[in-house]
């Protein structure tokens, strides 16, 4: 049966040589076998859980749906153990006539690893994705002032339950602006063990509740800002990437080119924009 987390038991080394006994909890780590319409499309390794918007993101990121109405039906029924029970890690997805048309030829290898969102894809061509729901030039006000987006990250932390208990997963929370640039409002936070997969999961749930394309949102993450989540945002119109470590230059350069603005290093103090500073309270008056 799918586990978020799993019972083990470990043996503590001291430097003065103690050794204790004790129980731990690890991060569940379970392979899904995503099928499109009978066909093999990508093996994730990913934290059970809220598969349904894992599976609903990967594809919105993959260019292969716009929308919640490309998805006909996600059946797990087919998913056993080799004791014949149920494991839930095969997602059989029926996709409608419009979706079908956008698979390309040529989609993903197998496997893709918790570490890696876009190491399955076949071809250097297919990693660009275009999106259908465009993030927009930033507008000519301001969309956040700087010490909401400072408390961010520890917003997303205090709802961190799956990494206070494993220390073993990432997270990614969702962000809604106000239109009075109040204090954002937290929509959603989703924990796994590939950082993209809970990017996917956030998405996935925005995707399900008919929230797209995600104007006046933040995607907050735990981890850095590499090419793939940069695109992620893209493909779901989120205008602000921010994350507590560093982002790539690839990263950067993407963010430039879909005028999203991309954060990093944003660790409550303090925070270095890259690109589109404008959307940040204060950016005109830079010294």
């Amino acid at each position: 049966m799918a586990r978020v987390t799993v019972r083990t038991r470990v043996h503590r080394f001291d430097a003065g040589g103690e050794v204790f006994a004790r129980a731990d909890k690890l991060a569940g780590e379970e392979p899904l076998e995503i099928r499109l319409d009978g066909a093999e499309f990508a093996v994730a390794m990913r934290t059970p859980g809220h598969d349904v918007e894992l599976v609903h993101g990967l594809l919105l990121a993959e260019g292969i749906i716009t929308g919640r109405e490309d998805v006909v039906e996600i059946d797990f029924a087919s998913g056993l153990d080799p004791d014949g029970s149920r494991n839930y890690n095969v997602a059989r997805v029926r996709l409608a006539d419009a979706a079908r048309g956008r698979r390309a030829p040529v989609a993903r290898q197998v496997y893709t690893s918790s570490a890696c969102g876009i190491c399955g894809t076949a071809s250097l061509e297919a990693v660009r994705k275009v999106s259908s729901h465009p993030v927009a030039h930033p507008e000519h006000s301001p969309l956040i002032a700087p010490a909401a987006l400072l408390r961010l990250p520890d917003r997303l932390r205090a709802e961190q339950s799956q990494f206070e208990a494993t220390g073993g997963v990432h997270a990614a929370a969702l962000f809604r602006v106000p239109e009075d640039a109040s204090d954002p409002e937290l929509l959603v936070v989703r924990e796994d063990v590939g950082r993209h997969n809970a990017v996917d999961k956030v998405i996935g749930r925005a995707l399900a509740e008919d929230r797209l394309p995600l104007r006046r949102t933040i995607l907050q993450v735990s981890g850095r800002a590499s090419f793939e989540l940069v695109q992620k945002a893209a493909m779901a119109g989120i205008p602000v990437l921010s994350a507590v470590s560093a982002p790539s230059s690839l990263a950067v350069d993407l963010g430039r080119e879909e005028h999203i603005t991309v954060v990093g290093f944003n660790r409550g103090r303090t925070c270095n924009v890259y690109s589109h500073p404008e959307r940040i309270a204060g950016a005109a008056a830079e010294r």
